[in-house]
């Protein structure tokens, strides 16, 4: 979804771009950092003096921006579908194409591979990449079980090579905004977040995610949602880097075939969960994927000075609320706190000089794309860790494992386990 463009905002005034930068962990030349980001200093992330990338999977795959990043070059293409390794090849005019990933991962002429693949492949392609020595970038989520998670995880470990996850809520222009108000404690206690992924399937379930040409179900045929959860997790755990360590999940059954029937032996088409985070904060999920709702991949961030809204779907603009001091009456004549409320011109970060001129262009997935490109080439040219490295990664993909599991067991209430290498 696209968001409204605008000039700026009262509440960037004070506020120097370089402060801007630093505030929300965009540094180093150009480079996008997470706060947290600590620069690599040995091991084998060495720099790259130019990435050759290959990619991997003709239908997210297509349409980035690798071959207009200056220090990026599309080295190889590969889909195991002719047609989409056909239009790989005429996007990133690549004529270096292979038939499978196993065929790209043997040229030695390739440094990294954007492993865009079906979901429940995505460990397995990663650990192929690992050991022909490539750096990988991989499309969301990072896994589909703990016992992938651990498996990524450790081969990450053991190879020293550069891992990224491609999660586009991160770098969405309200993301970023948020990111720097938190920065700047413009919300206080920030103690409570909403994030919603609503993605209503079409009548019948016909459409190419759920059927390929040939009618043969494709992996996202009845997908627990929950599974997918990261278009929603980044927007707390992105933002502030505290981690979800206890869930409680509902699911909804409409009676539809798909859920009566499938490989996943998933009954939910739509699941509701409600996150403790390690700071004794909520976050509450919502992935709506059946239903009267219009679709949107957007967050709200409550403080107990600030808050701020995302644009919503049913025409409400990105918004701010503060506090005031002052009081008013409810309409049952009770006094109550009364809060100053204002619309927020949504910059488009994109726009600026956060990314490389080239790359200056909105992008799939609210502007995010050409900025998951930039932080995956620059931290390979810098010798760096990437900003959602296996750690983060793992952060917004397993509370889904474990909140699908949990509305299994009717909304028991489990904990999430965590990957984080001081756990």
């Amino acid at each position: 979804m696209s968001m409204d463009s605008s000039s700026g905002s009262d509440t960037r005034k004070g506020s120097t771009r370089r402060e801007f930068l630093v505030n929300t962990g965009i540094a180093l030349g150009g480079a996008i950092v997470a706060p947290n980001v600590v620069l690599a200093q040995t091991g084998s992330r060495k720099p790259l003096k130019k990435v050759r990338i290959g990619i991997v999977g003709g239908g997210f795959g297509n349409g980035m921006a690798w071959h207009r990043h200056p220090d990026c070059v599309v080295q190889a293409v590969s889909d195991l579908r002719e047609d989409r390794r056909n239009a790989l090849v005429q996007h990133y005019q690549c004529s270096n194409a292979y038939n499978s990933l196993e065929e790209l991962i043997k040229d030695p002429n390739v440094d990294a591979v954007a492993v865009f693949t079906e979901a429940p492949n995505h460990v397995k392609h990663a650990l192929e990449c690992f050991k022909a020595g490539k750096h990988v970038v991989s499309a969301v989520p990072a896994a589909t079980s703990l016992e992938d998670a651990e498996r990524l995880r450790d081969a990450v470990q053991k190879s020293g090579l550069t891992y990224m996850m491609f999660e586009t809520s991160y770098y969405r222009q309200g993301t970023i905004s948020a990111r720097k108000f938190y920065k700047e404690g413009k919300f206080g206690k920030l103690f409570y977040t909403e994030a919603e992924y609503f993605h209503p399937n079409p009548p019948g379930f016909i459409s190419p995610l759920w059927h390929d040409p040939q009618g043969k179900r494709t992996w996202r045929y009845a997908l627990p949602p929950m599974w997918y959860p990261t278009h929603a997790t980044a927007f707390l755990v992105g933002v502030t880097g505290e981690r979800l360590v206890s869930v409680m999940c509902l699911g909804f059954n409409d009676g539809t075939e798909p859920y009566q029937n499938n490989s996943y032996k998933n009954p939910f088409g739509s699941q509701v969960a409600l996150f403790k985070t390690n700071r004794a904060n909520i976050l509450r999920v919502g992935q709506i994927w059946r239903g009267a709702v219009r679709g949107t991949e957007r967050a709200e961030w409550y403080g107990n000075k600030f808050s701020f809204f995302m644009e919503h779907p049913n025409g409400m603009g990105p918004v701010i609320v503060r506090t005031s001091g002052q009081i008013e009456k409810d309409d049952g004549g009770f006094e109550r706190q009364m809060s100053e409320f204002e619309q927020y011109d949504q910059p488009m970060w994109w726009k600026t000089e956060m990314l490389p001129e080239p790359l200056r262009q909105d992008s799939g997935h609210g502007g995010s794309h050409n900025f998951l490109v930039h932080e995956f080439v620059d931290a390979l040219v810098k010798g760096r860790k990437p900003a959602i490295d296996v750690y983060e990664a793992l952060a917004y993909t397993v509370p889904g494992i474990i909140a699908h599991q949990s509305s299994m067991k009717g909304g028991q209430q489990m904990r999430v386990p965590s990957f984080d290498p001081s756990a």
